[in-house]
């Protein structure tokens, strides 16, 4: 039997997997060239953290490795039940508060390597974590996809760490009671996205994001985030 040193943590719900040792050697060389070792020899390895019976749809792991930039604190490798990730903000905080829980850590400001940047966040004395994510970016504008059974559906394509596709045109009201009609409506954007060959600039769409005004008129948005693997994103 073989056992790994792992701690779960959850943001607003959304469960972060850390896992603190135990994984095969990745070797050297940048977090992307660790992250491509990952997927070519241990992907079983991944999805016997993140799948069923240990885990679920919902699970994202982080891989704590070695960081090349010396500022950092950390390095890390995201996955969910599907593959692995370029960044997740939900998991970010997740790795912060268990860092600090461990002592690793003391409230203040840090910096994370991951495969696809350095981001930066802040620990405050109340347990509160705050990302600064990668540099986003827009690829496409007033992109256009014909979607069965909804027409045609407009939005952006916008770098985030992932490929997203967000639009403003929903099919119902951004609530929880509408997740299984939203996850559906999201699931035909990404299938019709992948039909078109609308993709990112080095990589497929992989997050389909609806956006609408928050219901209490406060200005804030309100959002509903398709995941790879068809989970919806519970994070804030």
């Amino acid at each position: 039997m073989h056992r790994m040193d792992i701690i779960d943590s959850h943001t607003a719900g959304e469960p972060t997997r850390v896992v603190l040792g135990g994984f095969p050697d990745l070797g050297g060389g940048s977090l992307q060239q660790r992250r491509e070792r990952l997927v070519r020899d241990f992907d079983h390895w991944r999805a016997a953290l993140a799948c069923e019976p240990r885990g679920s749809d919902t699970m994202v792991g982080a891989l704590l490795l070695p960081a090349e930039d010396p500022s950092a604190c950390t390095g890390v490798i995201f996955f969910n039940n599907v593959g692995c990730l370029g960044m997740c903000g939900h998991g970010t905080i997740g790795v912060v508060r268990t860092l600090a829980e461990l002592g690793r850590i003391q409230p203040g400001r840090h910096r994370i390597e991951t495969p696809v940047g350095t981001v930066g966040v802040e620990l405050f004395d109340d347990g509160r974590v705050a990302v600064d994510n990668v540099e986003s970016w827009r690829h496409l504008h007033d992109v256009a996809v014909d979607v069965p059974g909804h027409g045609m559906v407009r939005g952006d394509v916008a770098w985030g760490g992932n490929w997203f596709f967000i639009t403003a045109q929903a099919p119902c009201a951004l609530t929880l009671a509408n997740q299984r009609a939203l996850t559906a409506y999201t699931e035909a954007i990404r299938l019709a996205l992948e039909r078109d060959g609308i993709a990112g600039a080095d990589g497929a769409i992989d997050h389909v994001e609806v956006n609408a005004a928050a219901p209490d008129g406060s200005g804030a948005a309100r959002n509903f985030v398709l995941c790879p693997g068809l989970a919806y994103d519970r994070s804030p």
